[in-house]
């Protein structure tokens, strides 16, 4: 079965992902990404398949896996089951080298970290004292923003570069590839960032990947852990927030630019999203100045 492609969008103003994720299960399929990845399971158990190694996992299970190895995290099957309380959660980090910055990894103080990624390539297993102490940052890095979110991956990235308590996973590096459904992806993703001012429709997206709506609908989501709605809203949200940050467009004429046509509609997504309202936003941003 080949591997599918994962997209992660990264939030506004930031170089890498960050996410807490809380699922009654964990959706993803057998898939691979571009990005390394950093995973703390915080609740659940099942089975870990990363290249060609199969393990178990429960809480407090930590791995860095590199660029392109495909990997799936699998419940056991009492958290699919219907009606079942069960919560299956998960801290993620999805980073490139770009992340870090230009020439960053070719400082002479970054020696470690570039072994440490040569390393990833098998996916590597995080234990002992550096598991406890990577583990306590990952649970702060969901609350920080800005320099002191990178500043804190850095360090991570750091402790681990540091530690004796890695060992690889998988016997020798596996390489994810799925040229039609990155090509898909792709394609869906130009698209939608040419149009997702205007009033674009799941079924003409669709019609871009060639699917019938309700299989692109799955393939979608289970591609990004997004639906095609939520996706192009956070685009529309996105785009608002630098308006607001970078001109003295009206809110009302910011709701328009970023395609939203009912502007109560514009303030209540916005304010769900960023927890303040564009004016407040707008006037914060200012204060910071």
């Amino acid at each position: 079965m080949k591997p599918a492609l994962e997209h992660l969008p990264k939030e506004q103003n930031h170089s890498f992902v960050v996410k807490d994720f809380d699922y009654s299960y964990y959706p993803t399929p057998w898939h691979y990404h571009p990005e390394y990845e950093i995973v703390l399971v915080t609740e659940s158990t099942g089975k870990r398949f990363i290249g060609d190694h199969l393990s178990g996992f429960q809480p407090g299970n930590l791995a860095f896996i590199g660029p392109n190895l495909p990997h799936h995290y699998r419940n056991d099957d009492r958290y699919l089951e219907e009606g079942s309380a069960l919560r299956a959660r998960s801290i993620v980090i999805h980073f490139t080298e770009a992340s870090l910055g230009e020439d960053f990894i070719a400082l002479p103080e970054t020696r470690r970290i570039r072994r440490l990624f040569e390393r990833a390539v098998c996916g590597l297993d995080v234990t002992g004292a550096t598991q406890r102490k990577v583990s306590q940052k990952l649970h702060d890095i969901i609350h920080l923003t800005g320099m002191r979110r990178w500043l804190c991956l850095v360090d991570i990235l750091q402790d681990m570069a540091e530690s004796k308590n890695l060992s690889a996973i998988t016997r020798s590096p596996l390489v994810g590839h799925n040229q039609k459904e990155s090509n898909r992806l792709s394609n869906v993703f130009e698209w939608i960032h040419a149009n997702f001012e205007s009033n674009i429709r799941l079924s003409e997206a669709a019609a871009i990947a060639d699917m019938n709506e309700n299989a692109f609908s799955r393939f979608f989501s289970s591609r990004t852990r997004k639906t095609f709605s939520g996706f192009v809203q956070e685009l529309r949200l996105q785009k608002a927030a630098r308006l607001l940050e970078e001109n003295e467009l009206s809110v009302t004429a910011v709701c328009y630019e970023c395609g939203y046509n009912n502007i109560s509609n514009f303030n209540r997504q916005f304010l769900q999203h960023y927890h303040i309202s564009p004016l407040k936003y707008r006037r914060s941003f200012l204060r910071e100045k």
